[in-house]
């Protein structure tokens, strides 16, 4: 292995030879050139001036020197802050430091550390970005391996349900049916959000109008409330909206939840309100329910809300929750 060269060792070594080569050279000048002897070659103006002149031009070629050497130091470590600097993209990290092996000195040390972090930052995102492909490929494969089994159980709580059977037995098969209802719903919620985190779901902002999509998007859930008995009250003003920079379709996905979870985990309430303040800029969801400390919330709730809270945090946007015994509220803002 090739022993690494010191920078600050060449630089001293080599200026110690202009600081010592000129009292080596006067010395010997004045051996050779003296004003001593029967007939002296140079009076002692003419050799004040040589020595004068001599020193000049040692000063000289060490200030050039120095220059030189400091340009030189000072356009590697530009080369390298330069690399160091250089954003990485979704593809790609930066380039790595060009080093020369046969000097490597502390400048090329740290250029060579740097390619190092590079090819192990590579690495990592390669085995990040394969396991990420597994694991989607798994859950993918499982959401769909399981629903087989599901419907199977399904069709045997259905045929269960038409024979005789004691009210408590009813009461068993109600709750299995709607257990194989939740589940499902789970594996649902739990593919869609790892295809959102995963980059499969494009995400396209712009500027959307926020009252008319929340119109459009109560009037497609308005027959789901009615069916499962809850009373809708709304407060979107017809003239009056605002605009956020956002994705319609993330939006309404979003809403698409926050509705989803009033019926799964609040429909015992039999009320949701659904609002827009057009000047504060907010989204308003409320409901009766038993809270999401005393609902089903716990049980099933929380991969949606995360798919929620992914959504509006690209969109930077964010949701308040406030949950109690008498209901939950949800407030989508901007951040």
């Amino acid at each position: 292995m090739k022993q690494p060269r010191s920078l600050f060792r060449h630089f001293l070594k080599l200026h110690f030879l202009f600081i010592l080569l000129p009292p080596l050279v006067l010395l010997v000048f004045s051996s050779f050139f003296g004003t001593s002897g029967p007939e002296p070659k140079f009076n002692t103006l003419s050799l004040f001036y040589i020595t004068v002149l001599m020193f000049t031009c040692i000063i000289v070629a060490f200030v050039a020197l120095s220059w030189l050497f400091f340009w030189r130091l000072r356009k590697r470590l530009n080369r390298l802050q330069e690399a160091m600097s250089a954003a990485p993209t979704a593809d790609s990290w930066p380039e790595p430091v060009l080093i020369q092996k046969d000097r490597m000195d502390e400048i090329d040390q740290l250029g060579g550390s740097f390619n190092r972090m590079i090819r192990q930052l590579e690495d990592s995102r390669r085995r990040e970005q394969e396991e990420a492909g597994l694991r989607q490929r798994l859950i993918a494969n499982m959401s769909h391996d399981l629903r087989t089994p599901l419907t199977i159980m399904r069709g045997h709580v259905t045929r269960l349900s038409q024979e005789p059977m004691s009210p408590e037995g009813q009461s068993s098969l109600a709750e299995i049916n709607q257990t194989i209802t939740r589940t499902g719903e789970l594996m649902d919620d739990l593919l869609s959000y790892t295809l959102l985190t995963s980059g499969k779901y494009p995400f396209k902002p712009a500027s959307t109008d926020m009252g008319r999509l929340v119109r459009a998007s109560v009037a497609a859930w308005y027959p789901v409330f009615e069916e499962h008995g809850i009373q809708v009250d709304v407060d979107l003003p017809a003239e009056e909206t605002f605009h956020w920079t956002a994705d319609p379709k993330w939006m309404t996905r979003v809403l698409d939840n926050l509705f989803q979870n009033v019926i799964r985990h609040a429909a015992g309430g039999r009320y949701v309100y659904i609002a827009v303040d057009v000047q504060q800029e907010r989204i308003l969801v409320a409901d009766r329910g038993q809270g999401m400390d005393h609902s089903t919330y716990d049980g099933g709730a929380g991969m949606g809300l995360s798919t929620i809270h992914y959504m509006l945090n690209t969109m930077k946007l964010k949701a308040e929750f406030n949950s109690s015994e008498e209901g939950t509220s949800v407030v989508i803002g901007r951040v």
